[in-house]
């Protein structure tokens, strides 16, 4: 079984590389099952691997990796995230963990104005947020739907929503409503602004690289790349090679290479 061979790796391996190795012989449901188990039961509470996985995966995605979790660690997918993250942030998290996003491509112009108007009235136009509108119409409109009710919300105003997110809300809860309107607007920046941050700076993130490097290497890697060169004006395997060493750059600098 893969989990023998798992073990076999262990003793053979070690440090960034046997995480690495390990990371891409795990199907992926369990992958992201255990990256959400960590994130929730480490010390601490890591939002932005919440935000990232539960902000991006598809409702197919998100049930395979419920019941994946439900298998691994005998409780609820659910019921963990409630039990570990509070008030608004904590909604917006079971809401995602539902996967009940629309997914059809059908666009209607004079929902997503409705939806516009409600946003703008949940936000701007009162004293307070009314989170709970925010809340429903970014995590069950599907992607095209809410381009459309971006477009509106622009029409009305004269800028884009995230300003008004921005001024209306803070902390995690914040940090996760922008990263669904930049996951629709473009979910490859998204993954090339993520992989960037794991990289810039001092010391690398190395669980956010590895993470995003085996989830992504087949799905939109060859757009992640385009969204990294065109945003930071360098190639993503120049910024992998001057930031990792050994086996460990070899073979992240093969999973750019679709």
């Amino acid at each position: 079984s893969y989990l023998d061979l798992i073990s076999d790796l262990k003793s053979e391996l070690g440090g960034r590389f046997e995480d690495l190795v390990i990371a891409m012989m795990t199907p992926l449901p369990e992958f992201y099952a255990k990256e959400l188990h960590e994130a929730i039961s480490g010390i601490g509470t890591n939002e932005e691997t919440l935000i990232e996985i539960l902000c991006t995966t598809s409702n197919r995605e998100i049930h395979t990796i419920r019941a994946a979790y439900e298998r691994k660690y005998r409780s609820s997918l659910e019921k963990d995230l409630a039990g570990d993250t509070s008030g608004h942030f904590r909604r917006l998290l079971v809401s995602l963990c539902t996967g009940n996003r629309d997914e059809s491509n059908m666009m209607n112009p004079s929902a997503a104005q409705q939806d516009a108007q409600c946003l703008l009235r949940a936000g701007e136009l009162r004293l307070g947020t009314d989170e709970s509108t925010f809340n429903a119409i970014l995590c069950s409109r599907s992607y095209a739907q809410l381009r459309v009710v971006f477009e509106e919300y622009h029409r009305l105003t004269g800028h884009e929503l995230e300003k008004a997110i921005k001024n209306e809300f803070s902390g995690d809860i914040e940090t996760g409503l922008l990263a669904i309107v930049k996951s629709v607007r473009n979910k490859a920046t998204f993954f090339a602004e993520r992989l960037h941050d794991s990289m810039a700076g001092m010391g690398t993130k190395d669980n956010t690289l590895i993470r995003i490097m085996v989830t992504r290497c087949e799905v939109d890697m060859v757009d992640i790349k385009n969204a990294f060169q065109a945003k930071y004006g360098k190639t993503l395997e120049s910024f992998i090679s001057g930031d990792t060493s050994g086996d460990y750059k070899k073979c992240l600098i093969a999973l750019a290479t679709p």
